[in-house]
């Protein structure tokens, strides 16, 4: 196998260092911009190499011991060799890198990411896989073998009492997903499994277990189908297969820029797109007229229907089940701002198309502006692009690390309607 020594000089997203061979990008998992490195060649493409670290000739000074005994196998974290300072300061520039990419956003402000004090035991939410010889873990790094794990720094203390199921103890099931709420103390498993029929579990549980079959059907094991969680004094019920943020901390701070950015307003109504359980629209409805939610999950709107009920905002809130593009081809209400948090994937074009024109049939100028939450930074900008084109510009672009030790990346957009635009 061919090796070769780097200069590493920058960090793609996906968590990869880059270097440069004879003209070609190198793309170098475990490496830091600023290091000289020996790699060994993997796999050639048309435009770009991809390597494996051999050693670090020249570390940089932004190295660190990762604290965890599973990195470097264990796909679940990219960055522990990393410092925190670091993982910072390279999402933010990831974020600029794809606007002016992908967005053509030629000088973009990405304000300093919002950091965690403590960037350990945070998510809420993580999803295993029974490994061959038994327990649990994640994929591994460039992998679908799983690496068993038997502690993740990652998981909220509350969760550690759940991790230790085993395979022989369930057997069948392939996926397993511990939730908690944090601010409440209530804890759930979700199992998923290739049987119609659900395992049978002996004595009762102090927590809620569900198992979901391959038909879709939810069966109950014990407990409950729901948890609850509490983000800025406000209660969330999140049902077993509802998509809910997995930082709470960070989560609340994500609501607290949304907020900024949307500058709610006692006369108008806000256009919650991917609403989930309605997490900002609740979060926001006592400062708007009204909040309408649109949500394809059917169990999200069901969940934030009854957490608007719980938070006394029921009289503000409307949500509707259905795709995004066709419930806003129906809508005939009239909107003055819009948040968008969609998946990974971003928006559909027919999505974008249709809010950036005016609705219903008295409104006479289209929404001022839009408050975009996105997962992924190159979804995002393509979507920044989209909306440039229907006549709307990047005011700032604010990251939030809800991820720390991995290459995700969160980050909320503010786009205003341009005032020539038709």
């Amino acid at each position: 196998m061919e090796t070769i020594t780097l200069s590493l000089t920058d960090m793609a997203y996906g968590g990869d260092a880059i270097g440069r061979h004879e003209g070609q990008a190198v793309f170098v998992p475990l490496g830091i911009p600023g290091e000289t490195v020996r790699v060994a060649v993997e796999a050639r493409h048309r435009s770009f190499l991809r390597g494996r670290l051999l050693e670090v000739l020249q570390p940089s000074p932004e190295r660190v011991l990762p604290p965890c005994p599973y990195f470097r196998r264990c796909g679940g974290c990219q960055w522990q060799h990393m410092s925190y300072r670091a993982q910072l300061h390279w999402k933010r520039e990831i974020v600029r890198a794809q606007l002016r990419r992908i967005g053509r956003q030629e000088e973009p402000l990405v304000r300093p990411m919002l950091g965690m004090v403590t960037p350990w035991s945070y998510r809420n939410h993580v999803q295993l896989r029974p490994a061959l010889g038994g327990g649990l873990g994640y994929y591994a790094l460039h992998s679908h073998q799983v690496v068993p794990v038997e502690r993740c720094l990652l998981v909220d203390p509350l969760l550690d009492e759940l991790w230790h199921i085993s395979e022989a103890r369930l057997p069948g099931v392939q996926t397993v997903s511990l939730r908690a709420g944090v601010a409440t103390g209530e804890k759930m498993i979700l199992l998923e499994g290739a049987e119609l029929q659900p395992p049978r579990l002996k004595g009762d549980l102090p927590f809620s277990c569900l198992y979901l079959a391959p038909d879709g059907q939810l069966h109950l094991l014990s407990g409950r189908a729901a948890l609850q969680e509490r983000l800025l004094g406000r209660t969330f019920r999140v049902s077993a297969t509802s998509f809910f943020q997995v930082n709470s901390s960070q989560a609340e701070r994500l609501i607290e820029v949304a907020r900024r950015y949307v500058e709610p307003k006692e006369e108008e109504t806000l256009l919650d797109i991917y609403c989930g359980v309605g997490t900002f629209a609740i979060s926001l409805a006592e400062e708007v007229h009204r909040v309408v939610g649109v949500e394809s999950s059917s169990e999200a709107v069901a969940d934030a229907l009854a957490n608007a009920q719980a938070n006394g905002v029921a009289g503000r809130c409307c949500f509707v089940a259905g795709d995004a593009a066709r419930v806003l081809s129906k809508l005939d209400e009239e909107v003055q701002a819009i948040l968008l948090d969609p998946p990974r994937a971003g928006c559909q074009p027919e999505v974008l198309a249709k809010i950036a024109q005016s609705f219903g049939q008295k409104q006479k100028s289209r929404p001022s502006r839009i408050v975009y939450v996105s997962c992924d930074p190159a979804t995002l900008a393509r979507d920044i692009l989209r909306l440039n084109e229907l006549g709307y510009r990047l005011i700032e672009v604010q990251p939030v690390d809800m991820f720390p030790q991995t290459y995700h990346i969160e980050c909320v957009a503010l786009l205003s309607a341009c005032a020539n635009a038709a």
